[in-house]
């Protein structure tokens, strides 16, 4: 029991101080009319005490000035540049080593625009970093949207603010549904194996006995619920607080280490799925929890919760890793919610059959079924730990398992599932199928069916739907669309767009890296400007990863479109930049980063490095199209599977290119 309160006063305090994150700088938005058609747009910003944020006017190699952005919007026009009207203090800065602009307690800056519509809404963000004497923010991004109506007298609209941390990615509320959606899934699946379905009439033995009082039972039955979902939600908890993070995230995502050992458990747990051997927790552990329901009350309820889900574990553990895995490289959220909804789905069976006992006799009885979704599960934990091979290959350049291989992998494991489904292969567990019931034959359709799609991928075929669990299409060994492409352009028949896309010298990198899709361009930032700055065309930056799974379903799903695949080919110098590449570059290649003083040594850190200090983002895939001086066009890119927009954000920042570099 101290040992509980210990582990739940602990997360409650880890909890509050991550909760303590430095913020001292609130943003008000409004506008003001100075004349027919004429506005001032105002953006004023509340400073704590002791701390401040810098000017619009940073010498170089300072701190990250504040700064505005605008998104591109018929219905106005910028007057000039946004100014400030609160007058900065100047300091000596001793970390810099020069006077620097600063504003402290308040600040306003103004932006004037000339109507071109009656009423229109003005949206962007204000960057800005803010100090006190011991820490700084990170860079950061702060949205606005200031609705304007043309009225005769001025009035100002405050706006809602949404701050976003430059260096964390967005996920929608969708995202987590989505997630949350599929805990759900896998906490029902959980239920259904032979580890977990088999306790059901004995938890509802459990409080079914000494409980002549229906409402004593129905409150047990509710607790004992509860607690499940409390002890799993724990572990999303201790999950977001020790993952939280950016840093952490891609580490995880990226580092071979964890990845090995995350193939390596997945392994084991499959062939213990299979009946090798059953994993289980110290006996110890189930004593003590079991000892302690004996005792009655509401502990003896939670306690009962705790020695279901210990027990349970030999077959929950490689689906909660799976879940905890995949949220634990996305957002803090994450691991919270997916250890909910599976606690919600896993508990649901045992409360609903607690708290009505006569449904009882409805469930069917526990037999070979149970053995066969477990081995179902080990041959999908199989298919799945390939991902993680994958992983380590494609980021540290080995180029071992290619797609093909991949691919063939997963086709002899789904053609082994589905001939094990139809009885005609057997594990030690198992029982005789004398025949096929309905539903196991609908699921050997889909499975063969699974099959027979991913062959064509053996071949090349993109393969659209799994483009962000396989490898790149680029490393298949036997690919016809590329041996076609380069056929055609052998034989002088290529088309136009695949002419226009010749580079201006061998790209550094070449031999690690290589473009989606048959196009061409750099993977060296400076290579590719210079390139650019030659042949008088923009730059569209791919600020991508090995291991980034929306990278490669924004390639398969918008990049091979073939209307955008031809502005890409026509219209840009390309630089494709990996921020998770762990290879090390020559000394005299090594770069001190902009953010923290620090030696930057892999391509990867240089990319990342580049990526935060410029765009003041490290999400991914970020697409940024720039003139050749790496000056933004319009608003950068992230993943947007809308092929429509993607094209009028191209055709947008090619216009915007060739306004301010006419020839």
């Amino acid at each position: 029991m101290r040992k509980l309160i210990l582990l739940i006063s602990l997360i409650l305090f880890a909890l509050s101080v991550s909760a303590q994150i430095y913020d001292p700088v609130n943003w008000d938005f409004s506008y003001e009319k100075k004349g027919d058609k004429q506005y001032e747009l105002i953006f004023t910003a509340t400073i704590d005490k002791n701390s401040h944020i810098y000017s619009m006017d940073i010498p170089a190699g300072g701190p990250i000035p504040t700064s505005v952005r605008f998104d591109t919007l018929p219905g106005y026009k910028l007057n000039g540049n946004p100014f400030e009207v609160t007058k900065p203090v100047e300091v000596l800065d001793d970390a810099f080593g020069f006077k620097i602009k600063t504003f402290s307690n308040t600040a306003e800056f103004r932006q004037k625009i000339t109507a071109v519509e009656s009423s229109f809404t003005v949206t962007g963000s204000m960057n800005f970093m803010a100090c006190n004497n011991t820490t700084c923010s990170p860079p950061k991004d702060v949205e606005f949207a200031i609705k304007i109506a043309d009225k005769t007298e001025s009035k100002a609209i405050n706006s809602s603010a949404r701050k976003l941390a430059g260096s964390e990615p967005i996920r929608t509320d969708k995202g987590l549904l989505k997630f949350f959606l599929i805990a759900l899934l896998a906490g029902f699946a959980g239920v259904l194996t032979p580890c977990v379905f088999p306790m059901i009439p004995m938890t509802v033995a459990f409080f079914s006995q000494g409980s002549e009082v229906r409402s004593k039972a129905v409150f047990k039955a509710l607790i004992f619920g509860i607690s499940i979902v409390l002890i799993y939600s724990s572990l999303g908890i201790i999950v977001s607080l020790t993952s939280a993070g950016a840093g952490f995230a891609n580490a995880l995502s990226t580092h071979w280490i964890p990845n090995t050992i995350f193939f390596a458990l997945f392994i084991i747990f499959a062939i213990s799925f299979f009946g090798a051997f059953e994993i289980l927790l110290p006996n110890s552990w189930v004593t003590r929890a079991d000892s302690s329901v004996d005792k009655g009350g509401i502990m003896a309820t939670f306690f009962m919760g705790l020695t279901t889900v210990i027990v349970s574990f030999s077959c929950t553990g490689p689906i909660i890793g799976a879940l905890l895995v995949e949220a634990a490289s996305g957002d803090v959220l994450r691991p919270t919610i997916g250890m909910i909804g599976f606690g919600i789905a896993f508990a649901l069976p045992f409360t609903i059959f607690a708290l009505f006992p006569s449904i009882m006799s409805r469930i069917p009885k526990s037999g070979g079924w149970l053995n066969s979704i477990k081995v179902v599960l080990g041959f999908i934990m199989l298919a799945f730990s390939m991902k993680f091979l994958m992983t380590i290959d494609s980021v540290y350049s080995l180029g071992i398992l290619s797609r093909s291989l991949f691919i063939a992998i997963w086709i002899v494991l789904f053609s082994l599932l589905g001939l094990y489904l139809m009885g005609k292969i057997k594990f030690s567990h198992d029982s005789d199928l004398p025949y096929i019931g309905t539903f196991r034959l609908f699921l050997i359709i889909s499975v063969f069916t699974f099959v027979v799609y991913l062959i064509p991928g053996l071949f090349g075929a993109p393969l659209n739907g799994l483009s962000s669990f396989l490898p790149s299409q680029e490393t298949s060994e036997f690919n016809i669309p590329k041996l076609i492409m380069e056929n055609r352009s052998v034989s002088g028949t290529a088309v136009r767009s695949a002419e226009t896309s010749i580079l201006c010298s061998e790209p550094k990198h070449a031999d690690i890296f290589e473009m989606p899709l048959g196009l061409k361009g750099y993977f060296d930032y400076k290579q590719g400007l210079a390139c650019a700055k030659e042949q008088g065309k923009p730059v569209l930056i791919d600020f991508k990863g090995h291991a980034c799974a929306n990278c490669k379903r924004m390639e398969a799903k918008v990049w091979a479109d073939p209307e955008v695949l031809r502005r890409l080919r026509d219209n840009f110098v390309i630089i494709a930049l990996y921020v998770d590449d762990r290879t090390q570059l020559a000394e005299n290649e090594w770069v001190i980063s902009a953010i923290d003083g620090k030696q930057k040594k892999t391509i990867g850190k240089i990319c990342e490095d580049l990526e935060i200090s410029k765009f003041k983002t490290n999400a991914l895939p970020l697409y940024v199209i720039t003139d050749y001086e790496g000056n933004a066009m319009n608003n950068p890119m992230p993943t947007n599977l809308n092929v429509e927009e993607y094209k009028k954000w191209l055709d947008e920042g090619v216009a915007l290119f060739k306004s301010k570099n006419p020839k």
